[in-house]
This record gives structure tokens, C-alpha cells and sequence, in this order.
């Protein structure tokens, strides 16, 4: 009772911390996330920086003009313009229409009989009525019969459809050549927020000409789509409901 008592008293404190929060922001909109800094190059590398390292035999930072043509990435004709490199951009695409049905049917039956009896057992027989009450029959000792019967059928059925498009940040370059990635999108109307998390691992050669990549080439995908605000809160259980649910097994 104790352990249930401090429980109790601990959820509640938990709670009551959230409550305190819902109450300061009554009858205003949740607040957007702050945007993180991008992880880009300081500087990028040109002809011009490299000319100037190669002399001094140390690096030169300086800012390369953003209209140069020597600057890798800034006006380049020939060079693939699709994410490479850290701070670079790519379009994710998100297709998930999935669709599962599973049903199962178990149906089980068992029947049992069971007769014993001692006809003669050196001469004890005649004493069972001094034993057993109602005058026996020692032919007919023991006489059972058992049947059970188990039907159990389940049917699960599941359906989701999401079609978004986000853009991430290349976040790091693997020492194998793979970028990893995450992008956050968040939108707000009204008094409600939807946002859209999304990362993962991916190859550069899955990156298509126009920048883009299907979700389903993302490996460790982590796709969060969800939203906080009045709709929100309206639609989840009251908190006290939440720890009865969890604490209560009736």
C-alpha cells in the first residue's frame, strides 16, 4: 500500500506539473519549435583558397565570393547538384499506404471416458460396503467421462495513408558515403500544431535527378507525425483517467 501510496503521490506531483503548463497557456496557440542552426562549411573550398593554403602551407579562411564560379557548388555547369555534403538539402517524398488484415480461428474438442471395476480382489471386495456408502458394486468401481470444447477467433485489421513531402538537412557524411539526415516541418492553424519529423540513413545514389528520395529508401527511418494544441487535448483521456487506467488491472 505504501509503494501504491508514493505512486500515487508521484504521478499526481507529475501531473500536476503538466497542468500547471496548460493553465499558463490557456486561449493562446502552442509555441513553434526554435529553428536549429543548419551544419554547413564555414568556408567553402575554391581555387583561389586552395592557391593560398598550398603557399603558406596552412589554411586561408577567408569567405569565397558567393558568385564565384571557382567555388565548388556555387556556379558549377558540370558538377551534380544533388546532396552530397553537410548542410545540403533533400526533398523526402512520403508514400506510406499500408494495408494488413490478419484472422486466425482455433476451434478444439476432446471427449474422455474412463470405467473401472473389481470384480474379485481375494475375498476384500465383500467388505467395500463398510468402506463406501450406498452398497457398491465392486464391478463397477469407478466410471468417468470428460468433454471440452475451445473455439477462439481473432481478426486484426489495419489501415494508414500518409502523403507529405518534406525537406531534411544532411546532417553528417558516414565514412562510407552515406548521408545521414533529418528534417522537422511544423504547421500551425489556429490553435493547433502538426508536425513532421522525419530521419534516417540513405545513399547518395538513391537521391533521384530532381533532388528528391522515397521515404522507403531511408534506412532507420524515423517518421513522426503527430500535433499538440485544443484538438489534442481534446481528444486524450484527463490525466487522473490515465493513471487509473495504468494502475488499476480491473
Amino acid at each position: 500500500m505504501k509503494r501504491i501510496a508514493s505512486a500515487l503521490v508521484l504521478a499526481s506531483l507529475v501531473a500536476g506539473c503538466g497542468v500547471t503548463d496548460r493553465l499558463a497557456n490557456v486561449g493562446r496557440a502552442p509555441k513553434l519549435t526554435p529553428m536549429d542552426n543548419p551544419s554547413a562549411p564555414l568556408i567553402e573550398p575554391s581555387l583561389g583558397n586552395q592557391a593560398a593554403a598550398h603557399r603558406s602551407g596552412k589554411p586561408v579562411e577567408t569567405a569565397a565570393p558567393s558568385a564565384s564560379l571557382f567555388r565548388t557548388g556555387a556556379g558549377a555547369f558540370l558538377r551534380d547538384q544533388r546532396a552530397s555534403r553537410i548542410g545540403d538539402i533533400v526533398t523526402i517524398r512520403i508514400n506510406i499506404s499500408d494495408r494488413a488484415v490478419v484472422g486466425n480461428s482455433t476451434t478444439r474438442s476432446r471427449t474422455g471416458s474412463e470405467s473401472a471395476g473389481i470384480a474379485s480382489l481375494f475375498g476384500l471386495e465383500s467388505q467395500l460396503d463398510k468402506v463406501l456408502p450406498g452398497n457398491p458394486d465392486p464391478a463397477n468401481l469407478v466410471d468417468t467421462s470428460s468433454d471440452s470444447q475451445s473455439a477462439g477467433a481473432g481478426n486484426t485489421s489495419r489501415s494508414e495513408q500518409i502523403n507529405m513531402t518534406v525537406a531534411a538537412l544532411v546532417t553528417d557524411v558516414l565514412p562510407n558515403g552515406n548521408l545521414l539526415i533529418r528534417g522537422r516541418q511544423e504547421v500551425r492553424v489556429n490553435f493547433e500544431l502538426r508536425e513532421l519529423i522525419v530521419s534516417g540513413v540513405v545513399r547518395p545514389e538513391d537521391i533521384a535527378r530532381d533532388n528528391s528520395i522515397r521515404h522507403s529508401q531511408i534506412a532507420e527511418a524515423r517518421i513522426s507525425y503527430g500535433g499538440r494544441g485544443q484538438l489534442t487535448d481534446a481528444q486524450q483521456a484527463r490525466w487522473g483517467q490515465q493513471i487509473y487506467d495504468a494502475l488499476f488491472p480491473f
